[in-house]
């Protein structure tokens, strides 16, 4: 029997620990990786472009968005503080926001409008304020999709045939993810068992989440070997 942590990549034992929970290392790389990729694909790479277009989505995202999913419901059993969740949440948003701006300078004012977008998917999706927007197809479009779009688009400023057969890609692939993770999540977080997982448990989230670690780390290694050409 051992303990369950609400996730497999979660940690315990101080604050530093939590936020590096907070952060769902696996899963922010993951998805940053979408990026990346769709940046890739576009005809012509800018790397000062592709640096600004990551650090938004990781500000946004891998800061803001997850930290207003768990101020919302608890998810992870964090201890930070309903004061500490909402400063990451808000703050990671102002500076996905903050690098929006620049961006609309330096590329384009429509990245006003990627921006918009993404902010509305980070905060209705966390806070889960649409059940369209909340759901399998909801997360495959926002955290599969969206980003290979933007990624593509913040290096061309157009979309072309290959932005949108990566985005379907990320989107399947995303749906994938979820199916597993909702699957696991139903073991791991079921709080009418409290602390301990049965040797039957653990076989069946292996079955989910084996396949969860492979793929966290095959995503960024098909980014970087699209980024490498």
């Amino acid at each position: 029997m051992t303990a369950r942590p609400p996730a497999f990549y979660a940690r315990r034992g101080s604050k530093l620990s939590d936020l590096r929970t907070l952060l769902h290392i696996p899963y922010t790389v993951w998805h940053l990786s979408y990026v990346t990729i769709g940046a890739g694909l576009a005809p012509e790479l800018d790397a000062l472009r592709l640096v600004g277009t990551l650090a938004a989505f990781t500000a946004g995202l891998g800061i803001g968005a997850h930290a207003l999913d768990e101020v919302h419901d608890r998810p992870l059993g964090t201890r930070l503080s309903d004061r500490i969740l909402w400063a990451l949440g808000v703050g990671g948003l102002v500076v996905a926001a903050g690098i929006a701006v620049v961006g609309a300078y330096v590329i384009s004012p429509w990245v006003l409008a990627w921006a918009t977008v993404g902010v509305a998917l980070s905060v209705g999706y966390s806070l889960e304020w649409s059940s369209l927007i909340h759901s399998d197809l909801g997360f495959a479009l926002a955290w599969g999709a969206f980003p290979v779009l933007v990624g593509y688009w913040a290096q061309s400023e157009s979309l072309g045939l290959a932005a949108v057969i990566g985005a379907a890609g990320a989107a399947v692939l995303s749906l994938v993810q979820r199916s597993l993770s909702t699957s696991a999540k139903g073991i791991r977080r079921d709080r009418a068992s409290e602390t301990a997982l049965s040797e039957d448990e653990d076989r069946l989230l292996a079955t989910w989440e084996i396949p969860l670690r492979l793929l966290s780390v095959a995503v960024p290694l098909v980014a970087l070997a699209i980024l490498a050409v």
